[in-house]
């Protein structure tokens, strides 16, 4: 077994007395432990850094990113959450596979447990690590944008008993502004995503401000924000249809807080 403590404290060097195969395929394990410190601090803080740093050949990565699909549908779930993580860094270093893109749709809209932070498990994010990975697809020219505004905003009407807390709502805004930022989006795409919204916000439950509902306004709150102000892809990025997407999301809005403005 190799010291991962060591080698995170080493700032990530590759050890040299195994093959990287056999290592990869440590921390590929080590990614469903229940123990935060080697799933999150040991495991992902590594393969991460390797990908970002180009130890791993796109051989590699592709092996990698086949090995995290079938984790969508695992029972354990930091094993389901981190999966999207390690995606997001092999997309990102630019190796994709289309493949990838159904799993992971079906996971992140009907992922039941949406839970922040676990006292024992610890980070798990499911909201804010897939949306990490679908604001990287969001901005991937082989796959279509607004497949992936229609994915955000399923997420959020989903139906839930949680909250979003530890800024998951931050990151599902962000991922979706990114998305905006893509040059071929009709004015239609745009914002005709949003319609699912104005139909279920318009014809609210019996039992009044659902989570589902919270989630949704609060994560289009800050999709404002960064439309009207641009969002940093790189550099900060105008949205180009902006001022469609504003008008949008204040119809949206309004539906809930109309005594707002």
């Amino acid at each position: 077994m190799t010291d991962w403590a060591r080698v995170r404290a080493d700032d990530f060097a590759v050890p040299a007395n195994r093959p990287l195969t056999e290592l990869v395929a440590e921390l590929s394990g080590m990614l469903r432990s229940p123990d935060p410190v080697i799933r999150d601090l040991q495991a992902y803080s590594t393969l991460a850094s390797w990908i970002d740093l180009g130890v791993l050949s796109a051989d590699q990565l592709r092996a990698l990113g086949n090995e995290m699909v079938p984790r969508f549908g695992d029972d354990e779930i930091q094993a389901r959450t981190f999966a999207p993580l390690i995606l997001d860094s092999i997309v990102t270093a630019g190796v994709f596979e289309p493949s990838w893109v159904p799993p992971f749709e079906r996971w992140y809209v009907a992922e039941g447990d949406l839970r922040g932070h676990d006292a024992k498990l610890g980070w798990l994010h499911a909201v804010a690590h897939g949306s990490d990975l679908l604001g990287t697809l969001g901005l991937h020219p082989a796959v279509e944008p607004v497949q992936m505004l229609r994915l955000g905003i399923g997420r959020l009407l989903t139906p839930t008993s949680y909250v979003l807390r530890d800024m998951e709502d931050d990151r599902l805004g962000r991922a979706l502004a990114a998305t905006l930022t893509r040059a071929d989006l009709s004015e239609a795409d745009a914002v005709e995503w949003l319609d699912p919204a104005v139909r279920q916000l318009s014809n609210p439950p019996v039992e009044g401000i659902t989570p589902e509902v919270t989630n949704t306004i609060r994560t289009l709150r800050v999709l404002y924000l960064l439309v009207d102000h641009g969002v940093r892809v790189g550099e900060v990025v105008e949205v180009p249809h902006r001022e469609l997407v504003k008008t949008k999301i204040v119809e949206v809005v309004r539906i809930v807080t109309p005594y707002y403005f």
